[in-house]
C-alpha cells in the first residue's frame, strides 16, 4: 500500500516519485507538476529512511529552492528539512568553495563578485594598460570571460590556445587572453570569485583533488537536478562526476523549453542523458495543470515544427477555453494602445486585479511604447529584469562595507567605500594605492598601515585619512562573526556614515534612499530571526553569501505585487499569469532576425515562443503592428512565421469580427533554414572548443554559395548602417539565405542574412 501523501499525485508523477535507484529522467511539459513530482520524490527518499544530508537537489532560482523546502518542511518536518543540501547551483557550490577553497589557495570568507562588480574590475584594467574600451568594451570581454569559464578554459588555457589568439587578433583584441590572466590574478589577489568562478572552481577542486571529490561523492547517495536542459558544460560535469559512485541521479526538465544557450546552457545535455546512462528510466508527465486545453493545443502545434525534441504529447483536462486572440496594429504606438486597452477593458468587465496580466516581448527596448500607453490609462506596472533592489547605489554603498568588514582584501568593495562618505580621498590617491599595489603584488587595503613610508605616493595629510578609514573598518570587523547580522548591519550603517549623509539630504532622492537603507535593514532583520529559528549561522556574512547569490524573484517588494508585469520571454520562464500578451510578433523581431539563418538557432526561438504561450493560464493575445519606427524612420514588418505555425482553428481575431486578416498582411511561407549538424559535446579534458559568440568558427563554403551572397568572403571589410565597421569572419548557407558572421569593432560578433543586412564592401 502505497503512503497517503502519494495520493496527490496522478500515475505518472507517482511512478516517478517512487522509482528512486538508478539513473531517472524525468520529461516534465509546462505546467506538468515538476516542482511537485521533485518535492514529493525526497519525501518519499526521507520516508524510506534516507537521511537527510545525503540527499543534494539543485536549482536555478532560490525562489525554487524555497518553495520546495517549505513543502517538504510541511510533510517531513523542519528537524528533517533542515538538514536537506537544497539550492541553486551557484549556492551549493559556494557552499563547498567555503569549506574545501582553503586548498585552492581561497581564504573562507571570500566575495562573491556580481557582474558589475566583475565589469568595474575589467574597466580599472583596461585603464591600467591603457586600453581604448570602445575597442576593448568591458560587457564584451566579461562575456567572453564568462563563456570561457562555463566551458572550463581556465586563463591560462586560453592564452595557451592558438585559435582563441588568432581568433581576437581578428577581433581587434589581440590582448584578450592578458586581460583575462590579470582579471583572474586581481579576483585571485582580492580573494574573490565571480559567479562563473564558483562553477570552475568546483569543477578544478573535484579534478586537482581526488579526496575531495571522493568524499562529496560518498556523501551524496541522492542527486536530483531541475530545469536540467539550462545546465551548462561546467554544471553538467559537476553532476555527472558527483553521481558516478552511488549513479542515483534523477533529473528532471523539458527540451522544449530550453530557451538560454546564449548563457551557455546545453541542450544536448537532456537530449544525450540516454548516452551517459544507458540504463536509466525515462518518464514523462504530460498533463499540464496550469493552461486551458486551447493555449496547450496550440502550444503543441508550435513545438512540433522542431526536429531536435523528446516526442510526448502534453495535454490539458482544464476547461477548454477562450481561443488565442490575434492584435493587427498599422504602427506599434497603435499596438501599446490595443494591449492597454483591452488589459483595462478585461480587468474591469471581469474583476480581475493588475497582478493577472502579463506583456511578454522578445527585447527590452520595446518596454517603452508600453509604458507610455500603460500609463496614459493609469495602470500600474512594474519592469521585471530593471534595477534590482541590490544593485542600487545606496544599498552597493553599504554592502561593500559589509563586504570589507569580512574581506578587507576585496578591491571593488575598497574603491567604492574607501571615500564615501567623503573623507578627502581622492581617485589620484585611490590610483596611487593601486599602481603601488601592482607593483609590490598587495592589495590597497595592506597598503594602509605603512603608507607613511611611500612619501613618493602619499603626504602625510593623505596617510591620515586612509589610515582613520582603516580604523573605522578595524573598528566594525571586532566581533563581526559572534554578534547576529542585524545588530552588526545596524553598527555599520551608523559608523559609516552612510546613515547620517543621507538622513542630512533635503532632496526627495535622498530620502528615497534612505528609506531604502531602512528596508535593507528590515530585511536583514527577517533574514536573522529566520536564520535563528532554523538553527542557522545568522552572522552578516552569512547573510552577505545569501544575497551575493539572490535574483530579482527573491527581492521583489509587497508594493509591486499588484501590477501589471512587463518582461522579456526570457525572463518569464517559470512564472505564470491568467492573462498573457505577447507582442512584437514580426518577422524584424521575433523570431530574431539573428536566428532565421540557423536551423539549430530558429528551433530555440521556436522553443521561445512555445515557453510564452505556455506562461498563461486562461488566455493570450497575440500582437503584432505592421510598422515600426527603428532609428527614427519608419519601417514596414511582416507578421511573425510563428503566426503561420498555429492551427488557425485555435485563434481568433476580434478586429475584424472573427474573420483572419487579408492574406497580404500575414506571413509569408517559411524559408527552410541553413540544416546544421548540432554541436559536439566538449571533451572532459575541458579544451575550448566553441563559445557563445564564436559559435563553430569559420564555414567553409562553395563558390556558388559566395557568390549568391553578392561576392562577400571571409575577411571582408564590410559596414552596417546600424553597426558600423566590421570584418565577415564566417559565411554560410546558399542563396536566398546566405548569412554572415560578422565581428564589428563597436558592437562585437553579429549572424547576419544577407539579403536583409544591406552590408556595404569597403
Amino acid at each position: 500500500m502505497l503512503p497517503e501523501y502519494l495520493n496527490d499525485l496522478n500515475e505518472p508523477q507517482k511512478e516517478a516519485v517512487i522509482h528512486t535507484e538508478g539513473p531517472s529522467l524525468i520529461i516534465a511539459g509546462a505546467g506538468a507538476g515538476k516542482t511537485r513530482v521533485l518535492t514529493y520524490r525526497i519525501v518519499h527518499l526521507l520516508r524510506q529512511g534516507v537521511p537527510a544530508s545525503k540527499i543534494l537537489a539543485l536549482t536555478f532560482t532560490n525562489k525554487a529552492a524555497k518553495e520546495m523546502k517549505e513543502r517538504i518542511t510541511k510533510i517531513a518536518g523542519p528537524e528533517v528539512a533542515r538538514f536537506l543540501w537544497m539550492g541553486t547551483f551557484h549556492s551549493i557550490f559556494s557552499k563547498i568553495l567555503r569549506m574545501e577553497g582553503e586548498k585552492l589557495g581561497y581564504k573562507p570568507s571570500f566575495t562573491i563578485y556580481d557582474s558589475s562588480d566583475s565589469k568595474s574590475l575589467i574597466r580599472t584594467i583596461l585603464k591600467e594598460m591603457n586600453l581604448d574600451d570602445n575597442v576593448y568594451k568591458p560587457g564584451a570581454i566579461a562575456s567572453r570571460i564568462s563563456s570561457a569559464k562555463n566551458s572550463l578554459v581556465t586563463a591560462n588555457m586560453y592564452g595557451a590556445d592558438a585559435s582563441m589568439n588568432e581568433y581576437d587578433k581578428s577581433s581587434r583584441m589581440p590582448l584578450m587572453s592578458d586581460i583575462y590572466r590579470t582579471y583572474a590574478g586581481r579576483c585571485f589577489k582580492a580573494n574573490a570569485m565571480d559567479f562563473d568562478d564558483l562553477l570552475l572552481n568546483t569543477n578544478v577542486l573535484f579534478r586537482d583533488f581526488r579526496d575531495v571529490l571522493q568524499k562529496y561523492q560518498e556523501k551524496f547517495h541522492y542527486i536530483l537536478v531541475d530545469e536540467y536542459q539550462d545546465t551548462n558544460y561546467s554544471q553538467y560535469l559537476i553532476v555527472k562526476k558527483l553521481s558516478a559512485l552511488h549513479r542515483n541521479i534523477c533529473v528532471v526538465g523539458d527540451d522544449a523549453q530550453s530557451i538560454y544557450s546564449f548563457r551557455g546552457a546545453r541542450i544536448e545535455n537532456i537530449l544525450e542523458f540516454k548516452n551517459d546512462y544507458d540504463d536509466y528510466k525515462l518518464f514523462k508527465l504530460e498533463q499540464n495543470y496550469r493552461s486551458t486545453q486551447t493555449i496547450v493545443d496550440a502550444a503543441n502545434t508550435i513545438i512540433a515544427n522542431n526536429e531536435g525534441q523528446i516526442e510526448k504529447k502534453v495535454f490539458s483536462m482544464n476547461e477548454e477555453g477562450e481561443k488565442i486572440q490575434v492584435f493587427q496594429a498599422m504602427t506599434d504606438s497603435e499596438e501599446g494602445f490595443n494591449v492597454a486597452s483591452d488589459i483595462f477593458d478585461k480587468k474591469f468587465s471581469q474583476q480581475l486585479n493588475w497582478v493577472d496580466f502579463a506583456i511578454l516581448y522578445r527585447t527590452n527596448a520595446q518596454s517603452r511604447i508600453f509604458e507610455e500607453t500603460l500609463r496614459r490609462k493609469n495602470i500600474p506596472y512594474k519592469i521585471y529584469g530593471g534595477l534590482s533592489f541590490y544593485e542600487r547605489k545606496e544599498i552597493k554603498d553599504l554592502l561593500s562595507y559589509f563586504r570589507m568588514v569580512i574581506n578587507p582584501e576585496d578591491e571593488e568593495a575598497f574603491k567604492r567605500s574607501v571615500n564615501y562618505p567623503k573623507r578627502g580621498i581622492g581617485e589620484t590617491t585611490i590610483q596611487k594605492l593601486f599602481d603601488l599595489g601592482t607593483s609590490l603584488d598587495a592589495t590597497p587595503w595592506s597598503l594602509i598601515p605603512e603608507s607613511v613610508k611611500y612619501h613618493e605616493y602619499f603626504n602625510s595629510s593623505t596617510s591620515k585619512k586612509l589610515l582613520s578609514y582603516a580604523e573605522v573598518i578595524n573598528n566594525l570587523r571586532r566581533d563581526y562573526d559572534l554578534v547576529d547580522a542585524f545588530t552588526k548591519a545596524r553598527e555599520i550603517a551608523m559608523a559609516s556614515g552612510i546613515m547620517r549623509e543621507l538622513k542630512e539630504g533635503n532632496t526627495p532622492e535622498d530620502v528615497s534612499r534612505y528609506e531604502n537603507l531602512e528596508e535593507l535593514l528590515n530585511a536583514i532583520k527577517g533574514f536573522t530571526e529566520a536564520a535563528e529559528t532554523n538553527g542557522e549561522p545568522a552572522t552578516i556574512e552569512a547573510y552577505m553569501a545569501n544575497v551575493a547569490l539572490l535574483t530579482d524573484q527573491d527581492s521583489e517588494k509587497a508594493e509591486d505585487r499588484n501590477k501589471v508585469t512587463l518582461m522579456t520571454m526570457h525572463s518569464a520562464k517559470g512564472l505564470e499569469f491568467k492573462h498573457v500578451y505577447i507582442v512584437g510578433m514580426e518577422d524584424t523581431l521575433f523570431p530574431s532576425p539573428m536566428s532565421t539563418g540557423s536551423a539549430r538557432e530558429l528551433e530555440e526561438e521556436r522553443r521561445l515562443f512555445y515557453v510564452a504561450l505556455t506562461r498563461a493560464e486562461k488566455q493570450a493575445t497575440l500582437s503584432y503592428a505592421l510598422n515600426r519606427y527603428k532609428w527614427g524612420n519608419l519601417e514596414h514588418c511582416s507578421p511573425s512565421r510563428f503566426l503561420r505555425e498555429v492551427d488557425q482553428k485555435f485563434l481568433q481575431y476580434p478586429q475584424t469580427g472573427g474573420k483572419p486578416f487579408p492574406k497580404n498582411n500575414m506571413p509569408a511561407a517559411s524559408p527552410k533554414p541553413v540544416r546544421e549538424e548540432p554541436v559536439k559535446q566538449m571533451k572532459p579534458d575541458g579544451r575550448f572548443r566553441k563559445m557563445t559568440k564564436i559559435e563553430a568558427g569559420p564555414v567553409t563554403t562553395s563558390p556558388q554559395s559566395v557568390a549568391s551572397s553578392g561576392q562577400y568572403t571571409e575577411g571582408d571589410t564590410v559596414e552596417h548602417e546600424r553597426f558600423g565597421k566590421g570584418v565577415i569572419v564566417a559565411i554560410e548557407g546558399k542563396a536566398p539565405d546566405t548569412t554572415a558572421t560578422v565581428e564589428f569593432d563597436r558592437e562585437g560578433s553579429k549572424k547576419l542574412l544577407l539579403r536583409f543586412a544591406k552590408l556595404k564592401k569597403l
